[in-house]
């Protein structure tokens, strides 16, 4: 999806294909990006969660779990890292409206199937325009914190599968990812 809009992006600008332009709310008629104008937009309850996945060794795994990690509490620092970044996306993503969020939840999940941990953030907000970058965020920032507190004693974690799974309220309606290969949560 991502690519496709890149590549649609992109087509638009450089053939200044103007139905496209105009389909596309966050650019402007000269195929310039811009934030897109919610003024008129009703506030209605959003909705959004996200996940990601952090693999790593088994020793790695039990240190985490035991509390063995010289940096500290490992999860617990990663969540706050999580609920942090969901209300700084707008500094990070320059198209992202500040929101006024109403609820953050980041869970880290232990998984030994992968061997490591399921990231789950879960961001609402009433407002204009949805919380998908903000779960999106949070999760990300939450593995990346993991990763950081955990580098000491492993530097080949890996983070991965992050994706919407859940999206509900505006004007586009509901999203639910499709459970399978890519989606387990």
């Amino acid at each position: 999806m991502f690519c496709f809009y890149i590549i649609e992006l992109i087509s638009a600008k450089f053939f200044m294909d103007t139905d496209i332009l105009q389909s596309l709310a966050h650019l402007d008629q000269s195929g310039n990006a811009q934030m897109v104008d919610v003024t008129h937009k009703p506030q209605t309850v959003r909705r959004a969660i996200a996940v990601c996945e952090i693999s790593m060794k088994t020793t790695t795994l039990d240190a985490i779990q035991a509390g063995n990690v010289p940096k500290g509490d490992v999860l617990g620092t990663a969540r706050l890292a999580g609920i942090m970044a969901a209300k700084q996306t707008a500094n990070l993503i320059p198209m992202c409206h500040p929101l006024n969020l109403t609820s953050v939840d980041v869970k880290i999940l232990l998984d030994e199937n992968i061997p490591g941990y399921q990231i789950e953030a879960e961001v609402k907000t009433k407002s204009e325009t949805g919380v998908e970058m903000e779960a999106m965020t949070a999760a990300t920032i939450a593995a990346l914190t993991l990763y950081d507190m955990a580098k000491s004693l492993e530097k080949t974690m890996i983070i991965s599968n992050t994706r919407l799974i859940h999206k509900s309220g505006g004007k586009s309606g509901d999203f639910n990812a499709p459970k399978g290969e890519y989606c387990d949560i």
